[in-house]
């Protein structure tokens, strides 16, 4: 792979992503409403039992982002909002009426722009063009038979847990050098988890592409043994991002930004104040997903651990 080839690829994204109209969406199609709104839209319209959540994980949306996008769709009689059948702490959100009309107008005005620009050329130069196309989509492996895996996040079911435990370990050894002291250390973790999990206050997610398991993490209190009823009844302020996990095979495909979205949303809904979470610097992919979410930097110490000399980081985001 050559510096012109990457060239090539990323000067055809900013022509195509011009000529559709991405960078001026309501102007090409004449409504107010931006791309990432007729998306969202679109994936209400197209759902079953949408989530909030559901949401953030299939288009990598911000919580926050998407809860003020959401409120705007609620105030402009688009949407309602209530309470998971699934999970009584997550929002459904269904289409109005005037909501769902307002989707099919968009997919009408959609699939007119898609035929005007077809309509411009003459019947041979069509052909090629749409040959062209699943050319790119079976090369980049997105093809009507064969179709990208979906990703998906799902709560641990019997089993998830221990395979936690097994794929930290395993990768981390052969990533990092990682002795048994940090297989250790993340089994405790799990155990803790399991032996004092609230519902309220805690959360894990299994990451799942094409129905295979490629990463989990974890957002729990912060000193998990303290549960608010044991603690007169003060609600837990600070909640901790663990054990983040992307198998490589699935890396950078949004697996983990997907998860660490997830955990922010679950820790803002829960009522946190912020979240924590403790990591080394060696780890340099998981420092972008951080710092793409919000977080901070707070502080940094060497130490040496699972047989290695590190530098332990400790990172912060305020809800």
């Amino acid at each position: 792979m050559t510096g012109r080839e990457v060239q090539q690829v990323r000067s055809f994204n900013r022509f195509y992503t011009n000529l559709i109209g991405a960078l001026d969406y309501g102007r090409h199609l004449y409504t107010p409403y931006t791309l990432t709104e007729a998306r969202v839209l679109y994936e209400i319209s197209h759902g079953h039992r949408v989530d909030a959540a559901d949401l953030r994980s299939s288009l990598s949306l911000d919580a926050g982002y998407l809860s003020r996008l959401l409120t705007r769709f609620e105030e402009g009689g688009l949407i309602t909002r209530g309470p998971s059948e699934r999970d009584g702490r997550r929002q459904r959100i269904a289409l109005t009426e005037h909501g769902r009309a307002t989707a099919d107008l968009l997919e009408e005005r959609s699939r007119d722009s898609a035929g005007t620009l077809l309509k411009r050329l003459p019947g041979p130069d069509r052909n090629r063009l749409l040959e062209s196309m699943t050319a790119i989509r079976e090369l980049l492996g997105d093809t009507p038979e064969h179709p990208a895996p979906v990703l998906r996040l799902r709560d641990p079911e019997p089993g998830d847990l221990g395979w936690m435990v097994q794929r930290n370990a395993a990768l981390y050894a052969r990533e990092y050098g990682f002795d048994l002291s940090y297989e250790a250390l993340v089994a405790r973790i799990v155990a803790e988890y399991a032996e004092r999990y609230d519902p309220l206050w805690d959360r894990t997610w299994i990451a799942e592409l094409g129905g295979e398991r490629v990463g989990a993490v974890m957002c729990v209190r912060d000193g998990i043994e303290a549960l608010p009823q044991e603690t007169g009844g003060t609600p837990p302020s600070t909640a901790r991002l663990r054990l983040l996990l992307v198998e490589p095979e699935a890396r950078g495909r949004g697996v983990g930004q997907a998860l660490v979205s997830a955990c922010v949303g679950f820790a803002r809904e829960a009522g946190y104040r912020e979240l924590v979470l403790w990591t080394n610097s060696v780890l340099s992919a998981a420092r972008v997903l951080y710092e793409r979410a919000g977080f901070e930097l707070t502080a940094e110490k060497p130490h040496h651990s699972f047989g290695r000399e590190l530098v332990g980081q400790d990172w912060r985001l305020p809800l």
